[in-house]
Formats: structure tokens, sequence, C-alpha cells
């Protein structure tokens, strides 16, 4: 279904200025494109060589690295709209989309404001806001405290009358930062000081509510629709429940748990919220259902601003493009559509690409090898090249499936994350995979603590067989050369690799024209491997496997080999050739003499001092990494010997931090 909106402008948009990066950025160019609208692409410098730099008409460059000192900085994108002539600012999502003073600046300058206006966004930007006006109008909302105190006396003192569960939340942006879990009146103090932190650093408030936690439910938003004429409607809600880190990564629609009947009850208080405060344009009400209950209560959460991550997901079940009504809203025209027309066909589900192990610790690199799969939407700013950096947001890109029922969407998805190929750098392209195929999800009962009941499962489910492993050997020892053109040899060289905290060894013997004999201590194969173009073709015990493989530099400088498996199964490795090493002692033993950064970040707390005696489990320091606070704790009982680094100074992955030495 296609809805064009009716010629009756009132504002021109000629040349649009998009205040954003990486793939909402080519979003919002490619629907401008299309309207025959001009683009502008702002820059930091490391974005100099961004995909959204090359597909926009102009450019400018906005200076600066971190998001601070280009994407926040209010001052530079307005001096770019006016050196480059745009008539128009497009926010995307993140950084400044929800900040009303710079939706007053684009005003006040003279230049259509694709998005709320900015007495909205205060009015419901804020959670604490948004909570005492949805009251006032029969949105329900948990119990909880927003006031304006923010000492901890007050905040105790309100957490002691509403008791536990409670959630703190920071009261601006989203994203799931600035959240914590308060289980026990003992943890609330370091909750809240943390969520500030974080809150702080994200958002430049700290302000925080807190509120009874329902501890399973699902996640349920609203898409909502408004134009200056008074009129508003909503597309459906996504069921956002599959997250971490309070971090959504898998979003649906229509939700498993909906019917029409509470389609139609959601729909109304979310379009009743947004009027109640004058609402203009895309925005998205979230609300926490409690399907415990027989009468599956649901309760606001918050109102989201803005354009959201996941709203290709409600693009692909509706067909309509939501950045060209923002676009032709905010050139005055009216809605096309009555909420009579609106029309949702089959289901759609999105999965986000990020750069993180399966442990969710955000990693950076850069792309060795990138390959899309066919028949998805994709949306990215992928290419061969691609620098990820730890100054922004760990997504690389979002796949989204549509298709006639929720079974065949899951299966299209699947199978898409399995073509697809990001090397390189670590990413959860497999974890995502095999969370779409886990009973839980499958049978559409995933709430919102679901990965943190079965991340573990899911994480088992990804551990090479044998089988693979060998063939993930042969993938790394081919990699670099010919096998047809290896000679026979009588004789076998011994290989070793590193897989993690184990190590692989193996016999490996030539026999001519791509064909090896491998001994492993379980048994002797014979293979044969061929390469195509950029893959290898690998015939194993009469299994087939199609692996790439690229060369990484390590953490600790040594060379890894990224290796991506298709066959019976389908896996991703990280091999370090340790053929000439001597052996090494292990990681529980390098951990036992230090504590090293997992990721590049900066160092923003140092709760310990040289000499200080620190217990298992106890936090040591903080690092700071794509927008988030990460605790570090001590492996065991230990004394501080040394420290090597300071707060504020940036650190990189396997940079010893602290030194231990044994406890007297």
């Amino acid at each position: 279904m296609t809805a064009t909106m009716p010629n009756t402008a009132h504002t021109q948009v000629t040349r649009l200025l998009i205040a954003n990066r990486g793939e909402i950025a080519r979003r919002v160019i490619r629907t401008a494109r299309h309207m025959g609208i001009q683009t502008v692409a702002v820059y930091s410098d490391a974005d100099r060589n961004a995909l959204h730099v090359h597909e926009a008409n102009t450019t400018f460059a906005l200076g600066g690295t971190l998001s601070a000192d280009s994407y926040l900085r209010i001052d530079k994108l307005l001096a770019a709209a006016q050196a480059t002539g745009a008539d128009a600012v497009h926010p995307g999502y993140g950084f400044l989309s929800e900040n009303a003073e710079f939706a007053q600046a684009v005003i006040d300058a003279g230049l259509t404001w694709v998005g709320p206006p900015p007495a909205a966004i205060r009015a419901l930007g804020s959670k604490s806001a948004a909570k005492a006006l949805a009251m006032t109008h029969g949105v329900p909302c948990l119990p909880g405290y927003f006031g304006a105190d923010q000492s901890d006396a007050t905040f105790t003192a309100q957490a002691q009358q509403l008791g536990l569960p409670l959630m703190v939340k920071a009261v601006a942006g989203g994203g799931g930062r600035g959240m914590r879990l308060v289980t026990d009146m003992a943890q609330l103090l370091p909750a809240l000081h943390s969520a500030r932190s974080e809150a702080l650093a994200g958002f430049g408030n700290s302000d925080l509510l807190m509120e009874r936690a329902l501890l399973r439910p699902r996640h349920i938003e609203v898409q909502i629709m408004a134009d200056q004429h008074g009129h508003c409607i909503h597309l459906g809600e996504r069921d956002c429940s599959v997250q971490r880190r309070h971090q959504k990564i898998i979003e649906e629609s229509p939700s498993p748990a909906v019917d029409a009947a509470l389609r139609a009850q959601l729909g109304q208080a979310a379009t009743a919220l947004a009027q109640s405060a004058g609402y203009v344009g895309a925005g998205t009400v979230e609300f926490l259902l409690d399907e415990a209950q027989a009468d599956k209560p649901f309760y606001l959460m918050e109102m989201n601003t803005r354009l959201q991550v996941e709203h290709p997901v409600t693009e692909m079940l509706t067909g309509l493009d939501l950045v060209e009504w923002q676009l032709r809203i905010a050139r005055g025209e009216p809605l096309p559509l009555a909420q009579a027309d609106v029309r949702l066909q089959g289901h759609a589900i999105e999965v986000r690409l990020c750069a993180e192990d399966e442990h969710f610790t955000p990693q950076t690199g850069t792309v060795q090898s990138f390959v899309a799969p066919e028949g998805l939407r994709f949306d990215h700013a992928l290419h061969v090249g691609a620098v990820v950096t730890p100054h922004y947001d760990s997504m690389l890109g979002k796949l989204i499936a549509q298709a006639p029922t929720r079974a065949e969407a899951i299966d299209r998805l699947r199978t898409g994350l399995d073509q697809t190929t990001v090397l390189g750098l670590p990413t959860n392209r497999a974890f995502l995979a095999a969370c779409l195929q886990h009973p839980v999800f499958r049978a559409g009962e995933a709430l919102i603590p679901f990965l943190a009941e079965q991340a573990d499962a899911v994480r088992q489910s990804l551990q090479a067989s044998s089988e693979a492993r060998t063939v993930a050997a042969l993938a790394v020892l081919y990699a670099d050369q010919s096998p047809a053109a290896a000679m026979p040899s009588p004789f076998t060289r011994p290989v070793r690799l590193g897989l993690g905290s184990d190590t692989l060894s193996l016999n490996l013997q030539e026999l001519g024209q791509g064909r090896v004999r491998i001994q492993t201590s379980e048994a002797t194969h014979e293979a044969s491997v061929q390469r195509i173009a950029e893959q290898l073709h690998i015939d194993l015990n009469g299994c087939r496997w199609q692996a790439r493989a690229v060369a990484c530099r390590g953490t600790t400088n040594a060379v890894q080999w990224h290796v991506q498996l298709q066959g019976p199964a389908c896996f991703e490795l990280w091999l370090t050739d340790q053929s000439h090493n001597p052996p090494s002692t292990g990681a529980s033993a390098q951990a036992a003499q230090s504590l090293r950064a997992p990721f590049n970040g900066k160092l923003i707390a140092l709760h310990v001092q040289e000499g200080q005696q620190v217990k298992q489990g106890e936090a040591v320091l903080v690092i700071e990494s794509m927008k988030l606070e990460h605790i570090l704790c001590a492996p065991r009982d230990a004394v501080v010997h040394s420290l090597s680094a300071c707060v504020g100074q940036q650190v990189g992955p396997g940079q010893v931090l602290v030194q231990w030495k044994d406890a007297a």
C-alpha cells in the first residue's frame, strides 16, 4: 500500500541538511532524492570517508572526532546549513533529534524543522513530564517518583514508599542508557550514581526518575503520525521485547501478544498523549505490557519525539515511507490517510547488526570483507574499508524481512543473516540468527528477560563442531594461496591454531590438486579445497562448506583470522596461528596478573588505588565506550600492585590497566 499526500504544501523544502550520520543519513538521502530534494551531509573527522558523505549532493565538514565536537554542536550545524544554502534540517535519531533547543534554533534561523514543535519535545521528551501529562489524560502509568528533587535522600525515601523492585531511568534520552534495575535497597545508591553519570555523558542531563519495575513484561510501542492540521493516527504496534542492556536488538510487527482490540486501546492511548502535547510529525509511544495479568494491562514508558531506529518494520508492514511523511508534514501537508484506511499486511521483523561479541561487549575495527544478502531490506552504511570507532553507537545496520506469516518472516531473516558477511571485527550476526531459531522466540513468547535467561544457551549453540573447526583451519591455511597450486608432499607439517582459550592442533599433508590429509587428535580426514572468487569451497567427510577468511590485527598485535563458514551449519570463528609460537601461559594466567581493557574506550572512573586489597567481583574501574558505561571487576582476591592508566585516558583493547599481586 502506498499513499501520496496531496500537493498542498505551505513551505518549500528544496535543500535538506541531515544532522546525523551512518545508515539513517543514507536512509533520509534516499527518500529526499526520490522527492527531488537536494541533500547536505555533515561529517566529523572520523566520518570523512563514510557513505553518506559520498551520496549527498553537498557536504560540510564539522571537524572533531567525538560527538560533543561534531554532531552535538548546534552552532556548527547551523553554520553548515547557512554555508550550504539548506532550507530544512532533518535530525534523524539520536544526537540532537530530541533536543528542543536545537529545534528552536533551527526555526529561529528561518529553516524548516523536520520534527515536532519544540514545545512538544519539551512536554514529551522528558519522561517525567510525559508521565505527568499522560496521567491527566487517562494514559496508564506505573507508580513512581517523577519529581524535581534529585537528592539521594529523596530517592531513598521514595523507594521505601514504592517498594521493590524498582527501575531507575534517565529523564532525558533513550536507547537504554541511564537505566538500572534495583531489586535490593543496597543497590539503590550505586544505581543512582551510575545512571546519573551515564545520562549526563549521553544526554547532557543527569536528572532521573524512578518507578515500580515489572520483571516479565513485553516492550510494546506504537508508531504515530500527526500533521499540522490536528489529525493524528497510529500505524500499529511493534514488539521490541528482545533486548540486551535495555537496548533493542529484534523488533517485529504485529506483536504476537496483541490482538485487534488491544491494538485499538494502545493506539488510542498513544494518539491521546501525542495530541495532548500538540504533537506534529513522526513519534513513538512506548508501553510495558503485563501478560501475567488476564486483562493484559499496559503502562506508559515514554514517548520518543523522533523517527525510531526500527521504523522500517512499520514501513514494510504498511507499504508507507515514513521519512516522506515527515518531510511532507513539515511542508504543511495534511495526512493522506484516516485511521480506518491504515492496512497492515503480513508480518515484518528487524534485527540490529552491531559491532559487539556474543557477550554484548562493543568492538571496533575495520571492515575487511562485506557481502549484503539478497532479497532483504538492509539499511546500513557498510563498505570494505569502513572503520568502526568507539566514538559512536555500535549499530552497523538493520536487516528487515517481511512475509505473509511470522514463521516465514523469521525464516527469511535467518537465511538473510546466514548470507550476510561482515569480516574484520566481531559482530552479533551469528548471535541474532541463533536468537531467531530459539524455540521461545519462534513460539512468540520472548519477554524482556528473554536474553537474561536464554543468552547462555544461545551462545552455546554458536560453538563450532570439531568438523567446523577443521574446516576453519583449512580456510586460514589457504586464505592467501591457491590450493590447486600446492605440490604433493610426503611430509606432514604441524599446525597449531588458537581458538579462544583453546588450541586446535593438527598435522597437514599436501596430496596435490587441492587435496589434503588432516590428522587431528580425534581422527584422520581427507579434504578437497577449491577457491572460487573470494570463497573457499571445502569438501570434508562428504560435507560441503563455503568459507571466507580475512586477517586482522589482534589485541596483542598478533595476526588473527576472522572466518565465516556456511555449510551443514553456519559458524563464525576467530583463530590465531600459533604454529611457531612457544606454548602460551593461557588467558587465565594473564588475568591472574593483570586487568586489561577489553575494548577501546575512555577510562572514566577508578575505584581502587595502589596497595588496596580487593575481593573477586569487586568493581575496579569504569570504561565508557559507544555511549555506554562498562564496569570491570576484580577477577580474583588480590592486592593492587600498580595502576597503568588514569581517569580521562583513552585505552585500547589488551592494554594493561591494573597489575595484581597476591593478597597476604
